[in-house]
């Protein structure tokens, strides 16, 4: 029809835009009563989240085939070092922007708050967990680390039969490769047809949200909202920008080819809903599908740029309302625990609660106070979610730019970039 065609012509950015300022709009007229748009919110997470198993488990089976083991091992050894440090800097940042705005001044401790947090895993149950005793239980709950651990296996176990010496293992091997790589493209073929609703979906989320939350919560914890989205702002457009810039990724490009990401999980509130866009957002910007496929998945869940900055303003809000006077070596420990927090808590259930209740410990502030930013939690879960998943692809494309140099030649992109048509 003329009227779909229309459409489909129209670009990612203006249609979420349009569906992002209208349940805007919809959710402050009708308040509560935008809940009847819900349904459609609900639809578009759900979509994204029945093709984030299948995108990841084929796409990283097909990396692995066209990367060697060395290859990597060495891409594996830049990100994490790279996770690590920007997420630092993110807790610091929190830390700096809230001690200048005092969020907590003014606010006093929530009465007859009690809260369950659930207990933090030890480093052990981190790993173990990362096996899973039921392939199809793991995949059917959505656990990523688990499911990018038996990619991986699968993947390495296909190359060593492709490469074997015996002519009828090859042949097995090339088979179960071609295979993957066809169920490769037809899961991309399934996210465009949920890119098109996005759209729709994004005016159900924003409406319900915002008809829900209403402004009274929001002005009593202004100052904590606002240094929470200052802090996401420096990052975005100072600290990401100067490490694009140190490794010569054309900054002004980057974030063009990187939007539809970048404004999708400020919508959803999901770096797994919005893992697959980030995928496709990250060949589109020319990152090699080797470097995308792989880190991606796994800076989703261990890569938390946004959360940490949640730490910082969280520990100086508590520490005002408390009244409780952060020392220098009390500031370097947050920075310290809020850092492994926010990478290794990132991957388990209630992994926020999780993270700001072990930073809150080490302060020696109460938890309680987590309950009294609840009522924000939307509001701010939107620009923290951005701010994490601008880093995965920052990390990716620094990551690529290194492995490209390294190289020595620009043809490092291959047949799997099929899928960087415009989003």
């Amino acid at each position: 029809m003329a009227i779909w065609r229309w459409y489909a012509r129209k670009s990612f950015i203006l249609k979420i835009t349009v569906g992002f300022l209208l349940g805007i709009i919809i959710g402050a007229i009708f308040g509560s009563s935008a809940d009847v748009l819900s349904p459609f919110g609900d639809l578009f997470l759900r979509l994204l989240k029945m093709i984030v198993v299948p995108l990841i488990f084929l796409t990283l089976i097909v990396s692995v085939n066209n990367s060697s083991p060395k290859e990597l091992g060495r891409i594996g050894g830049k990100i994490f070092p790279y996770y690590l440090i920007s997420t630092g800097i993110a807790v610091g940042i929190g830390l700096v922007i809230a001690k200048l705005i005092n969020p907590g001044l003014g606010l006093q401790m929530p009465k007859n708050t009690t809260m369950e947090v659930p207990e933090a895993p030890s480093i052990i149950d981190i790993i173990l967990q990362i096996v899973p005793s039921n392939i199809i239980d793991s995949m059917a709950k959505g656990e990523i680390l688990s499911i990018v651990f038996v990619a991986l296996i699968i993947g390495f176990s296909i190359s060593f039969i492709r490469h074997s010496n015996d002519p009828k293992m090859k042949e097995w091997g090339n088979l179960l490769l071609k295979f993957t790589e066809a169920g490769s493209e037809v899961t991309f073929r399934i996210l465009n047809g949920i890119l098109q609703y996005a759209p729709i979906g994004v005016l159900g989320i924003t409406a319900t949200s915002i008809g829900n939350q209403g402004m009274d919560t929001l002005q009593s914890l202004a100052k904590y909202v606002g240094a929470s989205y200052l802090g996401v702002a420096i990052q975005m457009l100072i600290v990401f920008p100067l490490i694009l810039f140190l490794f010569k990724v054309p900054i002004i490009k980057f974030f063009l080819n990187t939007r539809e990401a970048i404004m999708t999980a400020f919508v959803t509130c999901s770096s797994l809903g919005t893992l697959p866009v980030t995928i496709k957002c990250a060949l589109k910007a020319g990152i090699s599908d080797r470097v995308a496929n792989f880190t991606l998945p796994i800076g989703a869940t261990v890569n938390m740029n946004g959360s940490a900055i949640h730490f910082g303003v969280g520990v100086v809000l508590a520490a005002e309302i408390v009244g409780y006077d952060l020392s220098v070596g009390a500031i370097i420990g947050i920075i310290l625990t809020g850092t492994l927090a926010a990478v290794g808590t990132a991957g388990v259930p209630g992994a926020g609660l999780i993270g700001m209740s072990i930073v809150f410990t080490q302060a020696g502030l109460p938890i309680e106070i987590v309950g009294l930013t609840a009522g924000v939690n939307v509001i701010t879960d939107m620009v923290f979610t951005m701010c994490n998943v601008t880093g995965d692809i920052v990390g990716a494309a620094i990551v690529d730019k290194n492995e490209k140099r390294e190289i020595g030649h620009t043809g490092y992109l291959d047949k799997e970039n099929r899928s960087t048509a415009d989003v």
